[in-house]
């Protein structure tokens, strides 16, 4: 049995960890304490625990009964899932191109690639706006439309990120198995879909999670092109609850819980894959 040999220094490693870990944690714990709360309790002592009398729920009724939250829910499911799919789907053909065949512009591309995850959203929104609604996709009196215009940008977003990502796991994984399936008569869509895709497991799934949570909590783009209550996802949901209720902080707290919670779960549920999938390609890329 081996003895892990104890350091003075890993005592101060953690203590910092630790305090990092609470000051990341507290705010998130403090603001579902407080969703349980009447909003004078919220005034007279923000830090109590919500039990016993203290403990409402009047919060969570008033948002479902104000605001449609289920409908808002489902637009940002449709977008984010669909912009999810279309991101690990694309971005990975593309992946296993670049890392596997060599063709003229490569390097070129591969630049570009790289080149195209220092143009922040915030300065290409009025040319794309121009285009989407040049192309009738935006500012239509259609919510399906206002969805797509939102989903097509993120993307567009999302694939540099998603490419490079995908590219630096597949250029782990050795090539003979490519090869022994070519020999077993297997063409380049089917090594990709039953030889790459499952062997690269981690690393689609930290593409997929990150697209997700960028595409969910996307509210510049949101607000461009979902501007009708009938159009809103939850982020936009949330910021005209913040414009409404002002100080009505109980209800504030809540709205947060309700859309912080699910991606946590996400994140929580598939954390072992995400860390996988950024560090393998890192390390023996």
């Amino acid at each position: 049995m081996k003895v892990r040999k104890f350091k003075i220094s890993n005592i101060f490693i953690y203590a910092i960890l630790s305090a990092w870990a609470l000051t990341t944690i507290f705010p998130l714990v403090w603001s579902i304490m407080n969703s349980f709360k009447d909003k004078k309790q919220i005034y007279r002592d923000s830090f109590s625990l919500p039990i016993g009398k203290l403990f409402s729920l009047d919060n969570y009724n008033m948002l479902f009964e104000r605001y449609d939250i289920g409908r808002a829910y489902m637009h940002s499911i449709i977008i984010s899932g669909t912009v999810t799919v279309a991101v690990i789907l694309f971005a990975g053909m593309a992946a296993y191109i670049m890392s596997r065949y060599k063709f003229h512009g490569k390097g070129f591309l591969n630049a570009v690639l790289y080149a195209g995850m220092m143009f922040p959203v915030f300065s290409t929104i009025v040319p794309n706006l121009s285009l989407l609604t040049e192309w009738k996709i935006a500012g239509q009196n259609d919510t399906a439309l206002n969805m797509l215009a939102v989903i097509l940008l993120q993307i567009a977003g999302n694939m540099c990120f998603a490419i490079i990502v995908l590219t630096s796991y597949i250029k782990t994984l050795p090539i003979e198995l490519e090869e022994a399936a070519y020999m077993e008569g297997c063409n380049i869509f089917q090594i990709y879909f039953k030889v790459i895709m499952p062997l690269s497991k981690p690393s689609f799934v930290t593409v997929g999670v990150f697209s997700f949570l960028w595409s969910y909590n996307d509210l510049f783009t949101q607000m461009f092109f979902l501007r009708t209550e009938d159009d809103w996802a939850i982020t936009v949901l949330l910021n005209n609850i913040a414009s409404k209720e002002g100080v009505n902080y109980g209800a504030l707290f809540s709205s947060v819980t309700l859309i912080v919670i699910p991606v946590l779960i996400v994140y929580l549920l598939l954390q072992k894959y995400i860390i996988k999938g950024m560090t393998v390609g890192a390390v023996k890329g």
